[in-house]
């Protein structure tokens, strides 16, 4: 599931209907179990890498979609199963850039590097730099740091740093900055290929300590430079896999989940707390949703009274990075949402809580059909979120005019960290809720196509900031303020003694009440700044001071 602080807002009423004791597994049950299960294993192995979009692993995970649509005799969608798209991702170091100090190339991986935001006054600049001479129409070299305590403080925004000082150096006459390390700082820069700084009409480097004392440190005379800055946009190719049942019937259903996940998590998204680099394999997230829609196509393709609609099954690539396989397909297919009847999203589903039987239907109030089935089931608890918006790939299909349902366990400690592994997954849960899904795709087509009603749009998407508190939120919570589920380690909240069971109802100055309230609040507040936390623990109001 896309990265974001809150995953599911939920904002309608929470109806339980006598949750049974669970009966012993059904020989049938159990050869889905053994199906879900092979299919997330492999999904979630390590030899896929964590399939991020356009990688290996990725191209792993499709083929191995394929193979299955094609065991179980299910037609590609239109000529193909495989569907690419292609999207520009972040930037990157151009393969020009060159770098030259002293009469030496510099290596761009440990001595000196452009920064995201570098642009050029000129396809290359030559001259001489010595430090701390800022002269109009010349290069300048400064150091990075004011201060010792800004080189050790994992909070300093060095990236925000160069880019104010670069820009006001523009505006004396720089043509260009050179940043140095001069205090041996123990959080290096590095290349943000996610910034989202504007690009100045310079080049602007960074230099580190150990380049510095190398090539320009102790000399007297002024330093050659050679410089030639490219930054260029990333393009990738993601894939998305349909394969789709002709019922010859004028209306399609589409059912979809993403496969992509996080890769080894250096992108954005990752809530690996270490400095190692780990496959993050992604089962729940969202290995649970592709296998149970694998699970749904052959029950569908199999059932004798799914011939009301056409089914198309969709994969979705590229979710991680943005809905962008899901924006994809909708435009590259040119669907028309006149001929859809509605759309089925499952995007962490393999984590059913044995306790609560918690289950998000989200998009029920898309249309009027759905709230026959908001007390159907007998095997959930079932948390209501009326959006047709939200951080998956059902949105795409919303904002075109599609009714939508959305099915999702919640969030959990292993969410988005490497430790989200096949074994932690909840089996007879997940087939518990396909059933469910199955249920109703089966009753749906034997009624006429539903009516779409637009919705709020989602407030997680609104609601921007800066800072996080490092902790997981039980979202199922409806009894005033956050109750904190897990925190993240070495995150403000573990600093600041918050632990699991919590229940926080103010940030500073603002109430809690709600999820919403709390990334309200957070949007307020800067990195560095400290606020008092006031929470509940075991009956009693604790406060606590908390550095972001």
């Amino acid at each position: 599931m896309k990265h974001a602080l809150c995953r599911v807002l939920v904002v309608g009423l929470i109806l339980t209907a006598g949750v049974p004791p669970v009966s012993a597994q059904s020989r049938s049950e159990k050869k889905v179990i053994k199906r879900i299960k092979a299919d997330i294993e492999y999904l979630a192995s390590d030899e896929l890498e964590g399939r991020k979009t356009d990688s290996e692993g990725e191209r792993k995970a499709a083929a191995y979609l394929v193979s299955r649509y094609k065991k179980e005799k299910i037609a590609p969608y239109r000529t193909d199963y495989l569907h690419p798209f292609q999207f520009v991702y972040g930037k990157k170091i151009g393969d020009a850039t060159s770098i030259v100090l002293a009469g030496t190339k510099l290596d761009l991986r440990k001595d000196a590097f452009p920064l995201p935001f570098s642009g050029k006054t000129a396809a290359r600049l030559t001259g001489e730099v010595l430090p701390e001479v800022f002269e109009q129409g010349s290069v300048w070299m400064m150091p990075l740091y004011e201060e010792q305590a800004e080189a050790t403080d994992a909070h300093f925004d060095y990236e925000k740093a160069m880019y104010e000082k670069a820009r006001e150096a523009k505006k004396q006459g720089a043509l260009g900055v050179i940043f140095y390390d001069n205090f041996g700082a123990k959080y290096q820069p590095v290349f943000n290929k996610l910034s989202d700084f504007e690009m100045l009409d310079l080049p602007v480097l960074f230099m580190s300590g150990d380049a510095f004392e190398t090539y320009v440190r102790n000399r007297e005379d002024g330093v050659s430079f050679d410089l030639n800055v490219e930054i260029e946009k990333s393009e990738f190719t993601g894939t998305n896999v349909a394969a789709y049942i002709d019922n010859k019937a004028p209306y399609t259903v589409v059912i979809g989940a993403h496969y992509d996940h996080l890769g080894f998590g250096d992108d954005a998204g990752s809530r690996h707390a270490g400095n190692d680099r780990q496959i993050h394999n992604g089962a729940d997230d969202n290995a649970s949703g592709t296998a149970g829609l694998l699970e749904l196509a052959t029950r569908i393709k199999k059932g004798k009274r799914n011939r009301n609609y056409n089914y198309l099954f969709v994969h979705f690539s590229g979710e991680e990075l943005g809905l962008l396989g899901s924006k994809a397909f909708v435009k590259q297919m040119a669907l028309d949402s006149s001929n859809l009847a509605y759309m089925v999203n499952m995007d962490m589903i393999g984590r059913l809580n044995d306790s609560t039987h918690a289950l998000t239907l989200g998009g029920v109030g898309t249309s009027p059909a759905w709230a026959q089935f908001v007390g159907k089931s007998k095997e959930f608890k079932i948390v209501i979120d009326s959006s047709g918006a939200g951080p998956s790939d059902h949105t795409s299909f919303y904002n075109t005019g599609v009714p939508v349902l959305f099915f999702f366990t919640g969030i959990h400690h292993d969410y988005h960290k490497p430790s989200d592994d096949a074994d932690k997954i909840n089996y007879p849960g997940e087939v518990k809720i396909l059933d469910f899904v199955y249920s109703i795709v089966e009753l749906m087509d034997t009624r006429t196509k539903p009516l779409f009603t637009p919705t709020r749009q989602s407030a997680v998407g609104k609601v921007r900031f800066k800072v996080t508190l490092g902790i997981m939120p039980d979202y199922s919570f409806q009894e005033g303020g956050v109750r904190v589920d897990g925190v993240t380690e070495d995150r403000p909240a573990m600093r600041a003694g918050i632990k699991a069971g919590d229940i926080i109802t103010q940030l500073g100055e603002f109430k809690i009440n709600s999820i919403q309230s709390y990334m309200e609040a957070l949007s307020k507040f800067k990195s560095g700044q400290t606020v008092t936390v006031t929470l509940t623990r075991n009956g009693k109001t604790m406060n606590m001071p908390l550095t972001f």
